[in-house]
């Protein structure tokens, strides 16, 4: 699982650890200890939505969103249709997550990339307006506009809002 969730998080070893981290979670809450009688399916289904959930939660501004109810039902039919009466194992949860983000229809929430973008050229603007204003001929725009806009982008990784 954590070779494929490199898309998810390129270059990053401790987002995915994180994503595996939140999935054995979900699956020790939820899954674990099932038993013959219990409703596989709806409790398969919640998990994978808290799942998703808490992924969201945990990294903030982007968000997975979670395919239709038909197409995570046909996933889970592919790796767990041989065994009904069996819950789920943590290896089959593993594998039906990882395809069901890969099936992501797309990411919502971009109420972050605005934040970001507002950062990145509403700081820089606003503070060449003060320095226009108070000391215009202290530091050339050719440096203090691209030293600003620098500042902005190292403070938003720090924060990890990038």
């Amino acid at each position: 699982m954590g070779q494929s969730l490199k898309k998810l998080a390129p270059g990053e070893e401790k987002k995915i650890k994180e994503i595996e981290s939140i999935a054995e979670d979900v699956y020790k809450e939820h899954l674990e200890n099932l038993t013959a009688d219990t409703p596989k399916y709806s409790v398969f289904y919640r998990a994978i939505c808290e799942t998703v959930e808490k992924i969201n939660v945990r990294f903030g501004n982007t968000q997975f969103r979670i395919p239709s109810a038909k197409e995570v039902e046909d996933i889970y039919h592919k790796y767990h249709n041989s065994k009904k009466d069996q819950p789920v194992t943590n290896e089959e949860f593993k594998k039906i997550l990882k395809e069901i983000m890969e099936k992501s229809p797309g990411f919502t929430g971009f109420g972050g990339a605005k934040d970001t973008l507002i950062y990145v050229f509403g700081v820089p603007i606003t503070t060449w307006f003060i320095k226009q204003q108070l000391i215009p001929r202290s530091i050339s725009d050719d440096y203090f506009i691209p030293g600003v806009t620098s500042a902005t982008v190292l403070l938003l990784a720090k924060l990890n809002k990038l």
